[in-house]
């Protein structure tokens, strides 16, 4: 069983949140919520229910709401909004591995990267999703600083990871926003409006300080040590994208801080880590927990597994769905990567259902044009599953391969407190585990800017469908512009140039309109 299992459903039989943050509503950062007793008032009675309220705070980047898959925490639509499903849709669709043919308004001017504006309902989900979790985290602290509670340093901690991770979206998707923390929680005039650099800023310092106060090893899907020096390494890894200044020397300090202080390893077989059993996983350093029975979702991974099917061309049963959805497919700029499909002995290069579906995507709204990933599943990798309406696996947000791969790059971007040997022998323990060719330094060293390029590349074949991508193409400068075209890019077959304002999303008209202090991201 998995710990973790969203304990605020009975919690919530008590004490009920109801949120009226709405449509970006910024200004009411300051919510109370309606309870039937006041926070300082449950935890005063029963000092445990701290349990389920941290419990409630996790699920928020899993779950819709917390009575079932058709609540929602926020006036947005429980299917469309999930905080996870955002991060997939503007990570993973709006770049190069992955496309969407529903044609839904909003989601398919993602899936083209073309006519972005603030009215997108997809960009105003996710930001909505911030900015509810966010105020939950300070409603909580507040209280926290008046109530005595076990272990209360490390569940401060682990709230202010919660919201050190809610505002590294905001930086990474939006550069910019608000400062919202228990300081000014209450507070009814607009807040000011925060730059990149000043959420930057926030974000190292809180990190930096609950680092040491988090435990090595927590309950499964509780932030840990690992999970702040992995956000940390992330949040340095892109510093020069976010502030203007690279930080890759700390990148690699805390991705090594990852790979030598904690008790993570690689597993020995690369599905392992996206099937329904997962939670046993000794690489996953912090997952977004979804479970079939308790915690279902259609925003968790549901919506990749689902997503990802449709019984016309692949069978259900096989992946542990009872429906297909039929909207995601892989494009070339995936699949590609791994050269010849039947002939390379890459064992990720396998996670493609190719049967009666096109190499080429002519048509993104067709499903049959290009693969369905068949990396997530949900089917135990160890024993039998019966197939459930909701995915029981868990989004691995943060793994040990990764960290592997972060040092690699800090090496060969010429980081001091990295080394090409060292991230030649991690790049090939990845590239082992799935029976991939080994490389050598010089692969490293050869590749037009020393080696980057196969980094790219290298965190592709790993990585896509994790939410890293858009990010990551953003950071080797390749997201906008005509230096890289993928299927479909601007809107177009072979693909076109984008502006340079898209590598940030507008800020929806509907916060702007809600706190007058912000101001609209350039060109949109």
């Amino acid at each position: 069983m998995k710990n973790i299992k969203n304990k605020f459903l009975k919690l919530f039989t008590s004490f009920v949140i109801i949120c009226t943050l709405f449509t970006g509503c910024i200004n009411d950062l300051d919510t109370q919520p309606e309870i039937e007793l006041s926070l300082e008032e449950l935890l005063a009675q029963d000092p445990q229910a701290v349990e389920g309220i941290l419990s409630r705070l996790y699920g928020s980047f899993a779950l819709s709401g917390a009575a079932g898959p058709g609540s929602s925490d926020i006036s947005d639509d429980a299917g469309e909004s999930p905080f996870l499903r955002g991060i997939v849709n503007l990570q993973d669709f709006s770049a190069d591995g992955m496309k969407n043919r529903w044609g839904d308004n909003g989601l398919d001017q993602l899936t083209t990267t073309s006519n972005w504006t603030p009215e997108n309902k997809f960009f105003r989900y996710l930001y909505n999703r911030i900015f509810f979790t966010i105020p939950q985290c300070n409603n909580l602290l507040s209280i926290l600083q008046n109530v005595e509670v076990d272990n209360k340093e490390v569940i401060i901690a682990e709230v202010r990871f919660i919201r050190a991770l809610a505002n590294f979206y905001l930086i990474d998707v939006f550069g910019k926003g608000v400062i919202a923390t228990e300081e000014n929680y209450g507070q009814t005039d607009p807040l000011p409006e925060a730059t990149r650099l000043e959420l930057y800023n926030l974000v190292e310092s809180e990190l930096v300080a609950i680092e040491p106060l988090l435990l090595a090893s927590n309950s499964y899907g509780r932030a840990t040590k690992g999970a702040a020096q992995m956000l940390l390494a992330k949040l340095y890894l892109n510093a020069e994208t976010y502030t203007g200044t690279p930080q890759y020397d700390n990148a690699a300090i805390f991705a090594k801080k990852v790979i030598n202080e904690g008790a993570y390893t690689l597993v020995d077989n690369f599905v392992s880590l996206f099937s329904a059993d997962n939670n046993t996983s000794t690489e996953i350093i912090f997952p977004l927990i979804a479970d079939a029975q308790v915690s279902q979702s259609f925003g968790n991974t549901t919506y990749i597994v689902n997503g990802s099917l449709l019984a016309d061309t692949t069978p259900l049963a096989q992946f542990g769905a009872t429906d297909g959805w039929g909207g995601h497919r892989a494009s070339k700029a995936w699949y590609a990567l791994y050269g010849d499909l039947s002939t390379t002995t890459d064992e990720r290069a396998k996670l493609f259902w190719t049967a009666g579906h096109t190499y080429e995507m002519t048509d993104y709204r067709e499903w049959t044009n290009g693969y369905p990933s068949i990396k997530f599943r949900n089917t135990n990798f160890i024993g039998s599953s019966v197939p459930t309406d909701f995915s029981g696996t868990d989004f691995p947000l943060f793994r040990l391969a990764d960290a592997y791969l972060m040092y690699a790059e800090c090496a060969v971007r010429g980081s001091s407190e990295a080394d090409i040997p060292t991230a030649v022998g991690y790049i090939n323990t990845v590239r082992q585990r799935s029976k991939a060719s080994l490389i050598s330094a010089a692969d490293l060293q050869s590749n037009g800017a020393n080696g980057l390029p196969f980094i790219l590349n290298e965190r592709a074949r790993e990585l896509n469908l994790e939410g890293h991508r858009r990010t990551d193409l953003i950071r080797y400068g390749l997201f906008t512009g005509n230096t890289y075209l993928w299927p479909w890019k601007g809107g177009a077959k072979d693909g076109t140039s984008i502006p340079s304002t898209y590598n940030v999303y507008p800020i929806p008209s509907s916060a702007l309109q809600a706190n007058p202090n912000l101001t609209q991201n350039p060109g949109y």
